[in-house]
């Protein structure tokens, strides 16, 4: 069985115990959480959220990207949010290679260099500085009041807010 299989075995089974989520599209406590895409995240059980409570956006690293500004963007404009906590973590896949690195294996391998960032970084604490900028300086975010960025430690699970320069 492959995985996919399983979970839709797990989806058949939540339906026939379920008649689908009636809540509303646009978050309750309107926040959107950025983090990255790894395993070891388990964003709902770290904050104590709800279903209906976040919009979660993941991907590789937890970085700021054109596609995150796009989700954001709708998040905010059409859907009621207005803070924004980007997460991303120690031990992160992206601190342990570099963009020339990992686009020279996808070039090998495919006759192709990609021509997006990869995002990598050496220190994550900057990388959340420089996500957390890329949304200040965003013309398409309305509401940048409240943008604030954490580390989270995959080792003892906790969070460390990272100032931007200027703050505290």
């Amino acid at each position: 069985m492959t995985a996919i299989d399983e979970l839709l075995e797990r989806n058949a089974a939540l339906v026939d115990r379920t008649r689908g989520d009636r809540s509303s599209a646009s978050p309750s406590l309107h926040i959107a959480v950025l983090t990255c895409m790894d395993a070891r995240i388990r964003v709902f059980e770290l904050f104590g959220l709800q279903q209906g409570e976040a919009h979660v956006l993941r991907n590789g690293g937890g970085v700021v990207t054109d596609d995150v500004i796009r989700s954001l963007a709708l998040s905010q404009r059409k859907l009621g949010t207005r803070e924004i906590m980007v997460v991303q973590h120690t031990s992160c896949g992206l601190s342990m290679t570099t963009d020339d690195e990992f686009k020279d294996e996808l070039e090998a391998d495919t006759g192709l260099r990609p021509t997006w960032a990869v995002e990598a970084f050496k220190e994550v604490k900057d990388s959340v500085r420089t996500s957390m900028a890329r949304l200040r300086h965003s013309v398409f975010l309305p509401h940048k009041e409240s943008i604030r960025g954490f580390v989270y430690d995959v080792h003892n699970g906790a969070l460390h807010e990272v100032l931007s320069p200027g703050q505290g």
